[in-house]
């Protein structure tokens, strides 16, 4: 006797951190940038996060985190601000056990007039870095948040943009 079962082929929608963990991945391993940006995604951050890139050299794996530093989805003080970059450096880390630096950084965009050049080898800067921050693996979660909250090493701010950027 010849049993046969048919079924009907179903596919899971997918979630909105894993098609912006899709269309905002970069770097060349965008396969790991997916996988940090599926757990960055998944929460909705005050300072949007536009690009999650993951860049490997040998064993070396750098992640990138961009934030926009304009348009806060929600009223930001500056430990506000210093919260959520150290939330998602460590949950690049927590995503990537390979990685060994996460990088972050918050661009404000520059206006730039009608017909200038804004890509290729004569192209003009649309965006300035606001903050930035360098962590190794090693660093606690603990020490991250207190680092970032001044200029110290591996860490700037544009002090113009912070005393502007956010409430007190």
């Amino acid at each position: 006797m010849l049993s046969l079962s048919v079924g009907v082929a179903t596919a899971a929608q997918p979630s909105v951190a894993d098609l912006d963990a899709s269309a905002r991945g970069a770097g060349n391993r965008i396969d790991l940038a997916t996988r940090a940006g599926k757990a960055i995604f998944s929460t909705t951050w005050p300072a949007q996060v536009s690009q999650v890139s993951v860049n490997q050299l040998d064993r070396h794996v750098i992640v990138g985190i961009r934030v926009w530093g304009v348009k806060f989805h929600a009223p930001m003080t500056r430990a506000a601000f210093v919260g959520e970059a150290a939330s998602l450096v460590q949950k690049a880390f927590t995503a990537l056990p390979q990685a060994e630096e996460v990088d972050l950084w918050a661009s404000v965009p520059i206006k730039v007039g009608k017909g200038v050049i804004v890509s290729g080898d004569l192209a003009k800067p649309t965006s300035r870095t606001v903050f930035s921050l360098t962590t190794r693996r090693p660093e606690a979660a603990s020490h991250l948040a207190a680092r970032a909250s001044s200029s110290s090493a591996g860490v700037f701010w544009d002090q113009d943009w912070a005393a502007r950027a956010f409430k007190s």
